[in-house]
């Protein structure tokens, strides 16, 4: 096995090939682009934590072209408005069945297996990892999800893991030293 030596260390040279190819990047959004963590206030609002350096590579990975994705079990306001500013335009929500979603989504896209890579963190996401190349799991992934991942990040979900996998894109297009100036 051949490795890539990155600036988050060394890949396995066929995950770096196949980020060569990937058109769309789905995220999971509690424990991938959040921590996980659900603050719930008094009155029952919701807060949410998201990493500016994960807003910046999703930024910048539709800069050069690759389009992101977030299927999500619960539904929020919070990631809509997040999402939004960064023009992510595929925001699924409050669903059950992650594949089903993506599947959906890969039709209106006129995209294959080949073309996907998914980041995820727990049991829900397996259905995702189905359905993509390239099967991310954040650092502080549940065990299972760990096991059916072919690229795991140095970084823990909320805390960067996404700017990484982002970066490992934009690497193997020779396009991270290209990205300055997208605003996040």
């Amino acid at each position: 096995m051949s490795f890539i030596s990155t600036i988050y260390g060394q890949v396995e040279e066929h995950i770096f090939e196949h980020c060569k190819q990937v058109k769309l990047v789905v995220l999971d959004v509690d424990g991938v682009l959040s921590d996980g963590l659900i603050y719930l206030g008094n009155e029952g609002e919701e807060l949410k934590a998201f990493n500016a350096k994960d807003g910046y590579g999703i930024k910048a990975l539709k800069k050069i072209g690759v389009d992101v994705a977030v299927i999500t079990g619960r539904r929020s306001r919070i990631v809509e408005n997040r999402m939004t500013s960064l023009n992510v335009k595929h925001i699924i929500q409050g669903v059950d069945d992650k594949k089903q979603a993506l599947l959906g989504l890969m039709h209106e896209l006129k995209l294959t297996t080949e073309d996907v890579a998914s980041i995820g963190d727990d049991m829900p996401d397996l259905g995702l990892f189905e359905l993509s190349l390239i099967k991310v799991a954040v650092n502080d992934a549940h065990p299972v999800i760990c096991q059916n991942s072919n690229f795991k990040t140095t970084l823990s979900g909320g805390r960067g893991a996404v700017r990484e996998f982002c970066d490992l894109i934009l690497q193997s297009r020779d396009a991270l030293d290209n990205i300055f100036g997208a605003s996040i």
